[in-house]
C-alpha cells in the first residue's frame, strides 16, 4: 500500500510538471528554435507516444472495472489519469508546431527503428498489446485480470521507457526531452511496484 502510495505522489508530480511545460512551451519558452521539422525526432515522438499512451490508457480502465483490489485500482488509475495527460500535451505541441498528428512514415522511424513493431493484431510499436490480447483482458476478472493487465502493463512500459529514453537522446526541445526523462523515471518505478504486485499473486513479469 505504501508502495502505491508514493507512486500517486509521484504520478502527481509528473502531472504537475507537465502543466507547467506545457505552458513554458505555449508562452514561448525555448522560442530561440524554429518550431521542429514533420520528419524530426520531436514530432515522431509526440505521435508515437500518444498512439502509445492511449493504449495504457484504455488497459487501465478496462482492469478498474474487471477488479475490486484496491491497489490495483489505484495504480490504474494513476497511470490512465497520468498518461492521458501526457497524451493531450504530446497532441497539443503538434497543434503549437503546425505540424500533422499523423504520418506515412511507420512508426518510430525518427529512433531508426521502423518495422520494430509487427503491426500485426494491432500492436504497432513495440510493447504494445495484441488486439487479442486486450479482448483477452476484457473476458477475465478478479485475480486473472490483475495478473494479466499487470504483464500487460509492464511490457508496456518497457516499450514506453525505450521510447521515452530514445527522445532524451535525439530530441531537440529542451522541454519535450524533460518530459520524456520525466517518463522513464516515472515508468521504471511503476515497474518496480507491477513487479511487487505480480509477486504478491504468485505471477511474474514477461520475460
Amino acid at each position: 500500500m505504501k508502495s502505491a502510495g508514493w507512486i500517486s505522489g509521484a504520478a502527481a508530480a509528473v502531472l504537475v510538471a507537465a502543466g507547467a511545460i506545457t505552458y513554458a512551451v505555449a508562452d514561448g519558452d525555448d522560442s530561440g528554435m524554429k518550431p521542429p521539422a514533420a520528419d524530426s525526432a520531436d514530432a515522431g515522438f509526440a505521435r508515437d507516444m500518444a498512439v502509445h499512451h492511449q493504449q495504457a490508457v484504455e488497459m487501465s480502465y478496462i482492469v478498474r472495472d474487471r477488479t475490486d483490489d484496491e491497489e490495483v485500482r489505484r495504480l490504474a488509475y494513476d497511470i490512465a489519469q497520468t498518461q492521458a495527460n501526457q497524451r493531450g500535451m504530446l497532441i497539443g505541441w503538434l497543434d503549437l508546431w503546425e505540424l500533422p498528428k499523423v504520418s506515412a512514415d511507420p512508426p518510430m522511424e525518427w529512433m531508426g527503428m521502423a518495422g520494430m513493431g509487427t503491426g500485426e493484431d494491432g500492436a504497432l510499436m513495440p510493447g504494445m498489446a495484441t488486439n487479442t490480447q486486450m479482448d483477452s483482458l476484457r473476458g477475465l476478472s478478479g485475480k486473472a485480470a490483475e495478473i494479466r493487465y499487470l504483464q500487460l502493463m509492464y511490457t508496456h512500459h518497457v516499450g514506453g521507457v525505450h521510447m521515452a529514453e530514445g527522445c532524451v537522446e535525439r530530441c531537440r526541445v529542451g522541454v519535450e526531452r524533460r518530459l520524456a526523462r520525466g517518463m522513464v523515471q516515472a515508468q521504471e518505478s511503476e515497474m518496480k511496484l507491477i513487479s511487487d504486485l505480480l509477486k504478491q499473486r504468485g505471477a511474474k513479469p514477461p520475460n
